[in-house]
């Protein structure tokens, strides 16, 4: 796909923009030739969400112009937590949990930025690899000294903590330190000169700037993207089922699909324009559709969406299962399994336990209203009493929640 000279243009066009600590600057910058950029993940999950999709397409469109990705993992300040606009501290998470999260947050990347050892190939790092390794005494000489305790209580992450009166450790009251002293060490390691992050990130990013200029001179640029909400006013990421994770071992491909489906009408053209690479003025067509043509540019979202994620054949299985345009002998496949003992099936295991023992429903009277307005549907008919028990006689079921949630019931010994 041609893209044009300017990237940041590109970038701004396309929605993916929200503050620059030199717009003007990093503009020229990203027009010199290779520029290495790094975006971070703190490792607190084995998955990422569809929240750090916009991250991942900026990293993809800019490797494309010719620049060079840096996923730095946060194997060292995972053990922190950013604090960032965080009423509390997060878990502590033991070094196992971490690796392990790092495994599968690394699942991920290669699905969106080319990796190798050359050119503008992306690379991941691990900031334990410095951050292990330096002492105390030695991060304040050459970190600590040059930050005032006056400026960092002016930010914002800090002074709303502060001000709604939430306890804020001096663990945590360091990390921005941390996160500055990474983008000076990949300065230094890897010539990185822009960090990429969320607004939320704003602080941080302008410290590592700060930072650069004050131990040697260098010129670093941040970059920061618009945090995402839905047009109903959720944060991006999130659903009534929890987060929209993008490891299939997490989220099944068919439910990431679905979400996308389902999406608010209003937001089906930002959407295109932030996680596919159909062109803009393809986007634009779509974004004014209504009625039935609205639903297929949903369809052409998710499918390629999912297709960024998982894979185009498990967006086009999706995309079939959701139209019902099933395999023979193979219906169910690509469906979130739903497990039942037998032992339950046998003492008289109804739809409304289920639905309850799942957390798909918010209460019993709400499957019960669901099954009574006709939304209820096993193995396609339409189920009129939900505490009735589970038909005797199968393994497998297909469960049907209204018309866009639908489930494989499967019975384990």
């Amino acid at each position: 796909m041609n893209t044009p000279q300017d990237p940041i243009q590109f970038l701004q066009e396309r929605g993916f923009i929200h503050q620059s600590t030199d717009l003007d600057g990093l503009r020229e910058h990203l027009q010199q030739g290779c520029a290495t950029i790094y975006l971070g993940f703190d490792a607190t999950a084995d998955s990422l969400h569809v929240g750090h999709l916009q991250g991942l397409m900026v990293m993809r469109w800019l490797q494309r112009f010719g620049h060079r990705p840096i996923l730095l993992i946060g194997g060292a300040t995972t053990r922190i937590g950013d604090p960032s606009f965080r009423d509390e501290s997060r878990p502590m998470l033991s070094e196992a949990q971490i690796q392990h999260n790092i495994a599968g947050i690394c699942e991920t990347f290669a699905r969106f930025v080319h990796m190798g050892p050359t050119g503008n190939d992306g690379l991941v790092v691990d900031n334990a690899d410095w951050l292990d390794g330096i002492g105390y005494l030695q991060f304040l000489n050459q970190v600590g000294r040059h930050f005032s305790i006056n400026r960092l209580l002016t930010f914002d992450a800090v002074r709303q903590r502060l001000d709604r009166e939430h306890s804020l450790s001096f663990q945590e009251f360091g990390y921005t330190l941390l996160q500055a002293h990474d983008f000076t060490e990949l300065a230094k390691r890897h010539g990185c000169s822009v960090q990429l992050g969320g607004a939320d990130q704003w602080a941080n990013i302008i410290n590592g700037v700060e930072l650069a200029r004050r131990q040697d001179g260098r010129q670093l640029f941040g970059l920061t993207m618009p945090l995402l909400t839905t047009s109903d006013g959720r944060k991006m990421g999130k659903s009534a089922q929890g987060a929209i994770w993008l490891n299939p071992q997490r989220l099944s491909p068919f439910d990431f699909w679905q979400f996308w489906r389902n999406c608010d009408d209003r937001d089906v053209g930002r959407f295109l324009a932030l996680f596919t690479e159909l062109p803009l003025a393809e986007i634009t067509q779509l974004a004014q559709a209504e009625g039935v043509q609205l639903n297929a540019a949903k369809v052409r979202l998710a499918s390629a969406v999912t297709a960024l994620v998982h894979g185009e054949e498990a967006a086009q299985l999706a995309e079939a299962t959701a139209q019902g345009l099933f395999a023979q002998g193979d219906e169910l496949q690509g469906l979130t399994t739903l497990s039942v003992c037998r032992s339950k099936l046998a003492a008289g295991y109804s739809l409304t336990e289920l639905l309850e023992q799942h957390e798909l429903q918010p209460s019993r009277g709400a499957t019960r209203r669901l099954a009574a307005g006709g939304g209820l549907r096993l193995d396609g008919e339409t189920v009129v009493d939900a505490d009735l028990a589970l038909p005797a006689g199968r393994d497998s079921w297909l469960l049907s929640l209204g018309k866009k949630r639908h489930y494989r019931i499967q019975l384990e010994d």
